[in-house]
Formats: structure tokens, C-alpha cells, sequence
């Protein structure tokens, strides 16, 4: 153990994770506002994703949205939960195909309405702000692929003694 505790100090992520927690829960009051219970913003890709491509392996829906086969996977249980989509057995016993329910396609109107509506906020914030959220995380990946965060964390770690 060492002398002090890192933990005490203010969490660089904090505030981002934040922000992000804070819109996505404002995302969801507008689906309850309307009526819909039950559906979380980040099941709206998915879902929006599978009506226009009809079933999909969770491997195929997951590199289909650039996303981990293990992040869908979970999204898919929790929509499996709400009854938005049906997991059936695959071509082969370790996969599965995924459909959407009667309640699914019918909500992905108006989730279609709410992603553009959502990409139309954030432009409109990005014009308001004098660093563009687009922007700043453009720069963010291409300063990530001139040096890797991997690199950055070796290049200041110290590790303690043995």
C-alpha cells in the first residue's frame, strides 16, 4: 500500500461520465413523457439497427454498430427483459439470431425521430460551446492514434517497489 490514497483525488473521468448519464437520463424522461417505459437511450441503435436488417447474430448486430459482442450481448438481455426482442437458436448451437417483438418495431418510429432529433441537439450544442463535442473527441482519437493511452499510462506509471 501506499502512502496516499489516489482515489482522494478529484476523478478525471467524473465529470465526463457525468454528462453522459446526465443526457442519456434526460433521453429516457422523454421516452416516459411519451409513454414508453421500459426502453433505455442505448437500446435505441439496436433496435432501430435491427428493423432495417431484419435478425442478426449478436456478433453481427455488434460489429454492424462498431460495439463489443460483450456490451450488445448484455443490451440484448436487458431488451429481452422489456420484451423489445426474441433471441432464437442460430445457423449454428453457439450463436443466436435476434428479432425484434411486435412492441420493438413498433416503438422504432418514434425512436428513429428521437435519434435525429437528438443528432440535431448535439450540433446545436456543439454550435453553442467553443469547443465542439465532435471535435474535441475527433481530436481526442487522432492524438490517441499518435500515441496510444496504453503508451501514455507506461510513460507515467511508477510502479511500486517488490
Amino acid at each position: 500500500m501506499t502512502s496516499s490514497d489516489p482515489t482522494a483525488l478529484p476523478d478525471p473521468w467524473n465529470s465526463l461520465h457525468a454528462l453522459l448519464a446526465a443526457m442519456d437520463a434526460e433521453i429516457e424522461q422523454v421516452y416516459v413523457e411519451r409513454g414508453i417505459e421500459g426502453v433505455r437511450p442505448r437500446f435505441a441503435y439496436p433496435l432501430i439497427r435491427l428493423a432495417h436488417t431484419g435478425p442478426l447474430t449478436i456478433r453481427e448486430l455488434a460489429k454492424s454498430l462498431d460495439r463489443s459482442h460483450s456490451a450488445i450481448s448484455q443490451t440484448i438481455a436487458a431488451m429481452r427483459k422489456e420484451e423489445l426482442v426474441t433471441s432464437e437458436p442460430g445457423p449454428d448451437a453457439r450463436t443466436r439470431r435476434i428479432d425484434l417483438t411486435e412492441r420493438g418495431r413498433s416503438l422504432v418510429p418514434f425512436l428513429e425521430a428521437e435519434w435525429r432529433a437528438t443528432h440535431e441537439a448535439v450540433a446545436e450544442l456543439d454550435s453553442e460551446v467553443p469547443y465542439a463535442m465532435t471535435t474535441v473527441v475527433g481530436e481526442v482519437r487522432r492524438a490517441l492514434e499518435r500515441r496510444s493511452m496504453r503508451q501514455r499510462i507506461l510513460h507515467h506509471l511508477v510502479e511500486p517497489p517488490p
